[in-house]
């Protein structure tokens, strides 16, 4: 059978809004970036201490006679403003080249002596590893409970849910991390291993690293999207049409899965979304805890060294990867709910 001309007219028409509006977002990227470049770059000159400190006590040695020549070297021998304006890449440097993050170019830190970039490049999959397995076993545990305590309420189930749900809300991440090396050690002899094996070398062994950091990190967002999935489930399963659907005769699963799962996500995907800076912030403390060589070990030790270009480099990278996050969760609105036009 053919399609009629009005459906296929409307499919078109919803096409080309997405189309516009994510090009829209991507052209409101532009002045969001530029703000988070002003907000680091200047508060990352607000931490305390002095980089040439940093560097002469990590070496050592008295250098207090070449103070002039290195901040000369590091470009701290000019005004904010201008320090600024080099690392954005829109005013020339000492060798009278514009080289910034306009141009790719996070420069270099003044810790590691090598490019911000592949150092981001090093770390950057072992955090997106463990972003990825915390957030999928926060989804995997919290939607079915979530679930299966609005169908159950008040009963033995949602109680039990309830409770894990605050629980984990409750209990602070360093705290858990800790207590899960600690309290294993002392009472068994047991560590986690500690020697990072990539995951296309071993699977197994990769996952025996990061499976319980990802669990730890997960807990705060299993509590959270729990709760949000029992409430919106609850308020979906109180609407007309279900009682219709129950009416009907169908099956409980067919109800719950066709009918109310999908616009109960809604919300759900917006507390997702709001939880995905707490991850971010959660990965710098899981990452040393359990001594996996990510982003937040890399962030720590520039601010550590009052290594501004690293630390700037690496905020600025988190700041895209969250306003890239935002942007996908908004599309994912239009899969979960047709009736969404993005105008």
């Amino acid at each position: 059978m053919w399609p009629r001309k009005g459906h296929s007219k409307r499919v078109g028409s919803r096409s080309s809004s997405m189309r516009s509006y994510i090009l829209r977002r991507l052209l409101m990227l532009v002045p969001t970036l530029f703000l988070v470049t002003i907000i680091v770059f200047f508060l990352v000159d607000l931490m305390p201490g002095d980089a040439i400190d940093a560097m002469i006590s990590q070496g050592g040695v008295d250098m207090e006679l070449d103070r002039e020549y290195l901040e000369h070297l590091l470009g701290l021998d000019v005004p904010k403003i201008v320090q600024y304006g080099r690392w954005l890449g829109v005013a020339p440097n000492n060798e009278g080249d514009f080289s910034g993050i306009l141009q790719g170019d996070f420069g270099v830190s003044w810790r590691e002596r090598i490019s911000v970039l592949k150092l981001i490049s090093l770390k950057w999959p072992v955090t997106l590893e463990l972003g990825i397995l915390a957030m999928l076993i926060a989804q995997v545990i919290a939607l079915p409970i979530g679930v299966l305590s609005a169908l159950r309420q008040d009963k033995w189930v949602d109680y039990v849910g309830r409770s894990i749900a605050i629980l984990f809300i409750s209990l602070p991440v360093f705290w858990v991390g800790t207590m899960v090396i600690v309290i294993p050690s002392i009472l068994w002899g047991y560590m986690p291993p500690i020697v990072m094996v990539p995951f296309l070398e071993d699977p197994i062994a990769n996952l025996k690293m990061f499976v319980v950091a990802a669990i730890v990190l997960g807990m705060s967002m299993i509590g959270m999207t729990m709760r949000m999935t029992r409430t919106m489930m609850l308020e979906v399963l109180r609407q007309d049409y279900i009682r219709t659907a129950w009416s009907k005769g169908l099956r409980e699963k067919v109800i719950t899965v066709r009918h109310a799962l999908k616009n109960a996500l809604i919300p759900v995907v917006t507390v997702i979304g709001f939880q995905v800076p707490l991850l971010i912030g959660g990965t710098v403390i899981i990452e040393k805890i359990f001594n996996l060589p990510g982003m937040g070990g890399l962030l720590i030790g520039g601010a550590q060294q009052r290594d501004q270009p690293l630390v700037s480099g690496v905020l600025v990278f988190f700041a895209v990867i969250l306003v890239l996050t935002n942007l996908l969760i908004d599309l994912t609105y239009a899969y979960l709910d047709p009736r969404i036009h993005y105008n």
